[in-house]
């Protein structure tokens, strides 16, 4: 494959016409069980993308990587479950990997006797006999214990990560080395202090919870953690009790109460409740005190918030774990995660708790913007409005007051123009931009175009014929107008006594007496001009004469030379078959002799392919470019990638030959300066253009320095180019490379038509 930028655009341009299409950014999503999957048309699409790629372009397949992730709950169940599974799906999806997702939930409050769970267990257990994951993901107490006691004897060797539990919540488990992950660190001490803090007279603490697995989970928890705060409030446990009735009590708690809310999945009838969206909202429109929680999913429904267990937070650790477990590090340490310090500010107000009684560190979410803050935006608008009118008014009169002095000074600066304008050694003229005609020249003007200034203040360029050609002149008033600037323009001016002149113009509007105008400046460099049109041809014909030269040289190496070392050849190894076989020195001197004659004719051959190549004439410029690329590889001990693509096998002999000579010292400065083993040279056909690039990932260099050193070879690349009509660009940084481009159009070159102005 090619490695070259300019190959791989050309390749990619190629495909899009063969192969058009429009792909759609997706996200991968997580199975749900086996064989099920989301979007099929949108992963057969993918699918069918991907194979195309694989065959046109050699893309690579990514691996693919089995992650199973055993929840708790079903994720409608548990915003808890939801806000975990997101967390780990977003972060595992940036692997080097395709993941290929499966998701079981035990639905431990569902199914909580033990009988359904043995067979959930032993269900979910033989459904991944013959697809063993490489990965697990378990979020939830249940879910991690259930693979604490199969794991050695069912996935043996398959590392585990587990998330969405805390450490108190396992009675004894017992994790072997496969184990690693996040445990959520549940503070409901820190609730409670912060409560207290907020609410200095609190004399009943009231816990909330229900009577589920995790339910009960989560109350022990909290009732090992608050212990020590039974002695000195009055501590009341709701956590056996239906909905109605616990709704009931919460609204007639006593003055000087706070609420911890826990966890509430069922209540003691049995019923059912997704805790974030459905009880939790519930215990706190019923409750007539503040009400703390310990999970960041509870806040933003009627909770004051307190010290909490991030589960989004959570996610993203554990998915950073997995990532790394599939990339195959092995005993990665279980981390704690840090809580978050998260309150609702409009629950605040609602209580009256003050906001600087938060613990330190604390966030503030939902605050509500005073009037100052809502808007401060028009009041300071309309107060700058206000001093901008004040200022402007002062700024009129300090106008007023200035004009009379400004226009003094005007006028001596206009003075001082004119005279400078006079004086100068570059024709000068301003003309209106409106009709052209002439407002004022300079001497320089008149001395230049032979022209006075009586003769041409009024009339236009067009009147006097000044412009050779009308289309130039068209050509340079329209970028004139549109731009507001001309710079350095090569342009023909016609003199009054006839002579043709080279100029270099520029051009710029100005405002004179409020009329827009065209200030021109103009310099006389028909001499240089001519100075480098002899010099060019100079440098063509010695380019020519270096060619036939080069030519000769190459024919008499292989007509001449290298057949009288092939007759030598021939002699010396008719003598050795002479010699007696007890001559065996002066054999063995004779075949040292034969061998360096046969590597002197392969030298002589290969100097005379480089100085004219026959491939060239005979085969065309890319059979010759890449014969030569393989040779100089192969002497050279280097590697070079050849492309090319829509190249004519006619081409001229002058564009083909320069371009070929381009190649030659393009590949020789790159592997002589570089410090680079490692070329690419592409050639491409397109719009009736010829591009030649040569690439190396080389030391680089500075193109401008080269050029204005004693080295040749960049100069005679451009000189070779400019025979042609050619472009050369050579693109070079500090240790960035080097590329070097030749473009030759194959159009006919045609002079333009010179109409009289």
């Amino acid at each position: 494959m090619f490695t070259s930028p300019v190959v791989r655009a050309r390749m990619l341009r190629v495909l899009r016409k063969r192969f058009p299409c429009r792909a759609t950014p997706g996200k991968l999503l997580p199975r749900r069980g086996l064989g099920r999957s989301y979007s099929a048309k949108a992963t057969l699409a993918a699918l069918a993308t991907c194979l195309v790629l694989q065959v046109v372009c050699g893309a690579q397949v990514k691996a693919v990587r089995r992650v199973l992730v055993l929840n708790d709950f079903n994720e409608i169940n548990s915003a808890r479950i939801a806000v975990l599974d997101q967390a780990v799906f977003a972060t595992l999806n940036q692997s080097r990997y395709q993941i290929e997702w499966y998701s079981e939930n035990l639905d431990a409050t569902l199914f909580a006797d033990e009988d359904s769970r043995r067979k959930l267990r032993e269900w979910h257990i033989g459904k991944y006999q013959n697809r063993k994951p490489d990965l697990i993901i378990v979020v939830g107490p249940a879910s991690l214990q259930f693979m604490a006691e199969s794991h050695q004897r069912f996935f043996p060797g398959t590392p585990v990560i587990f998330c969405g539990s805390s450490e108190d919540m396992l009675d004894k488990l017992t994790l072997d080395s496969d184990f690693t992950g996040v445990w959520g660190v549940a503070q409901p001490e820190e609730n409670l202090k912060a409560a207290l803090e907020l609410q200095p007279g609190t004399k009943h603490i009231v816990v909330v919870g229900g009577v589920g697995a995790y339910d009960r989970y989560v109350e022990a928890m909290v009732r090992r953690s608050i212990h020590d705060y039974e002695a000195k409030f009055a501590v009341t446990y709701l956590t056996d009790l239906d909905m109605p009735t616990l709704l009931e009590r919460l609204r007639q708690l006593p003055a000087n109460t706070i609420v911890l809310l826990t966890s509430l999945m069922q209540d003691a009838l049995g019923a059912r409740f997704i805790d974030a969206t459905q009880s939790n909202p519930m215990v706190v429109s019923a409750a007539n005190a503040p009400v703390f929680v310990l999970f960041d999913v509870d806040v933003g429904r009627g909770a004051v918030g307190g010290d909490l267990i991030s589960f989004a937070s959570d996610g993203k650790v554990a998915g950073d774990i997995a990532l790394r477990a599939l990339n195959g590090a092995k005993n990665i340490p279980v981390v704690r995660n840090t809580n978050l310090r998260v309150f609702d500010w409009r629950a605040l107000k609602r209580w009256g708790l003050e906001e600087k009684n938060l613990p330190h560190g604390s966030i503030v979410v939902n605050r509500q913007l005073s009037f100052w803050e809502m808007h401060k935006r028009y009041v300071v608008v309309g107060f700058q409005l206000l001093l901008a009118q004040t200022l402007a008014i002062v700024g009129l009169l300090w106008q007023r007051a200035r004009r009379r002095k400004t226009e003094a000074e005007l006028r001596r600066s206009e003075e001082k123009f004119s005279k400078s304008c006079q004086q100068s050694p570059l024709a000068i003229s301003i003309s209106s931009a409106k009709n052209g005609l002439y407002v004022e020249v300079n001497r320089a003007f008149e001395q230049q175009t032979r022209w006075q200034h009586e003769e041409v203040i009024g009339r236009s360029p067009l009147d006097i014929k000044l412009w050779v050609s009308r289309a130039e002149r068209f050509s340079f008033i329209k970028q004139l107008l549109a731009e507001g600037a001309v710079r350095d323009l090569e342009i023909k001016i016609r003199r009054k006594d006839g002579q043709i002149r080279t100029t270099l113009a520029s051009a710029e509007l100005v405002e004179v007496n409020g009329e827009p105008c065209a200030l021109t400046v103009f310099a006389d460099i028909t001499e240089r001009k001519e100075a480098e049109e002899a010099l060019s041809g100079v440098s063509r014909r010695l380019i020519e004469a270096h060619e036939e030269e080069r030519t000769w040289i190459a024919r008499e190496l292989h007509d001449d030379i290298n057949q009288r070392l092939a007759l030598l050849s021939v002699t010396l190894a008719t003598l050795k078959q002479q010699l007696s076989p007890a001559e065996v020195q002066t054999r063995k001197s004779l075949e040292g002799a034969l061998t360096r004659i046969s590597d002197l004719g392969k030298d002589v051959q290969a100097l005379s392919h480089r100085l004219h190549s026959s491939k060239l004439d005979f085969l065309g410029l890319v059979a010759a470019s890449r014969s030569f690329c393989n040779d100089f590889s192969e002497q050279q001990n280097v590697k070079i990638g050849f492309y090319s693509e829509n190249i004519p096998r006619d081409l001229p002999k002058e564009i083909a030959l320069s371009l070929f000579r381009v190649l030659q010292e393009a590949l020789q400065n790159a592997n002589k300066y570089s410090g680079s083993d490692d070329f690419e040279v592409a050639l491409t056909g397109e719009d009736g253009e010829i591009e030649l690039t040569v690439i190396d990932s080389g030391v680089g260099f500075d193109p401008q320095a080269a050029v204005n050193g004693q080295g040749l070879g960049l100069t005679s690349m451009k000189e070779r180019m400019k025979l042609v009509a050619g472009h050369l660009s050579i693109e070079s940084k500090a240790h960035q490379g080097t590329t070097v481009r030749a473009c030759v159009s194959l159009r006919p070159r045609t002079k333009s038509k010179e109409a009289a102005a």
